[in-house]
């Protein structure tokens, strides 16, 4: 029989505290120290504990150097950073959890910061590099200066997370908490992931100083600037329909009924050299269809996120089910009747007038707001039409 690195009796598990988990992709330069100061700080501390190690196809013999330096090699054939670590998180033994790279950029010999926050009632704690330190050369200075500040801020001020350094690779977490989160993206947006489904599922979040030295390894490291940037971008931007459609749906209907109101009737004004007339008209008229198309996609997204259970349920949810299609389609079929109402009586008024060119008058006025509003009643029963057939379910 094949020889494995599974222990045959997995009775002394039972009890343990904690599993310090590395994903590892052909880390042989640097797994065994990484490993050793793991074991030592489990053995320093005196808490029960293992160290796994979850592969993600290493070539390079990591898997016998992981054995051979006391840990525990779980395979995870799926590709990916996400994917490694959600494979060592299924098969972890811990009560807490503590992830970290292998490339020796983190301190895996002091980890008590993690364990106290965690003792203390912290679901999920992330490391802040930017408090504990960034040692020279440890991090580029695009990550540093540009990229891991702008994310961490947009991370902010999208889903009200008090966190400064939210990609940091060494977090602490309880193992249920975090496996009830149903996790799923496989690359190196999981990161990002972790946290705002944490923070959307009202978990508790801590942070506390950790230090960033350079990584030990002669290769490149697996991260993508540009990729991976975009990746983190993408998921904090799909998981927020208030930020991506919601905000800028509302400026643009706000800002497209203000000059919309301003020049309905009559040129406005503002001071005797300058006023705004029917050209600015037209761009409140396609700004506020923009504005509402944008509507419809944070309503549609918002529902389907919901429905898929990618978002918790909150209180929005009764709010959504009370505009079903068919009240939608009334209130669609009344704007619709008021803008064929105002198009029939501007074709009646410029077929009197022998369909000339049409001036800057009341006409052109008047058919323009009144196709905006046969247009925005069109988009809004597709909308309804479209949030119906997202919620058929197959059988």
């Amino acid at each position: 029989m094949e020889k494995t690195n599974e222990s045959s009796d997995l009775s002394h598990f039972e009890d343990v505290k904690l599993t310090i988990l590395m994903p590892c992709l052909d880390e042989a330069e640097t797994l065994a120290v990484c490993i050793s100061k793991a074991l030592q700080f489990l053995s320093r501390t005196k808490i029960s504990g293992e160290v796994l190690i979850a592969d993600n196809g290493s070539t390079d013999g990591s898997q016998e150097i992981a054995v051979k330096a006391g840990a525990r090699v779980v395979p995870v054939p799926e590709k990916g950073y996400g994917a490694a670590l959600m494979g060592g998180i299924q098969a972890a033994k811990g009560d807490y959890i503590i992830m970290g790279d292998a490339d020796d950029s983190y301190d895996f010999f002091n980890l008590e910061a993690f364990i106290d926050a965690l003792d203390s009632g912290a679901d999920l704690v992330l490391g802040n590099r930017f408090k504990g330190g960034i040692k020279k050369g440890a991090m580029p200075p695009l990550h540093r200066y540009l990229g891991n500040p702008v994310l961490s801020f947009i991370g902010r001020l999208f889903y009200n997370i008090p966190v400064g350094d939210f990609h940091c690779g060494l977090r602490g977490f309880r193992a249920e908490a975090i496996k009830g989160l149903n996790l799923n993206t496989t690359g190196m947006e999981f990161a990002s992931e972790m946290v705002v489904k944490s923070a959307l599922n009202k978990l508790n979040i801590a942070e506390v100083p950790c230090t960033l030295s350079p990584d030990g390894r002669a290769r490149d490291p697996h991260l993508n600037t540009w990729q991976d940037g975009w990746r983190h971008l993408r998921f904090l931007l799909l998981h927020s329909p208030r930020w991506l459609f919601l905000y800028p749906a509302v400026f643009m209907i706000l800002f497209g009924l203000t000059l919309v109101t301003m020049t309905a009737f009559y040129d406005f004004t503002f001071i005797p050299t300058v006023s705004i007339g029917v050209h600015s008209l037209l761009v409140g008229c396609f700004s506020f269809l923009i504005g509402s198309q944008l509507l419809s996609f944070a309503i549609l997204s918002r529902q389907h996120a919901l429905d898929e259970g990618l978002l918790p349920n909150t209180d929005i949810q009764p709010v959504l089910r009370f505009f079903s299609l068919e009240r939608i389609l009334q209130f669609a079929g009344l704007i619709f009747v008021l803008g064929i109402i105002g198009f029939v009586w501007s074709v009646s008024i410029w077929a009197k007038l022998g369909f000339g060119p049409l001036e800057e008058g009341p006409i052109l006025r008047i058919l323009s707001i009144s196709l905006t509003i046969i247009a925005t009643s069109v988009q809004l029963a597709g909308a309804a039409f479209l949030a119906s057939v997202f919620r058929i379910r197959r059988n």
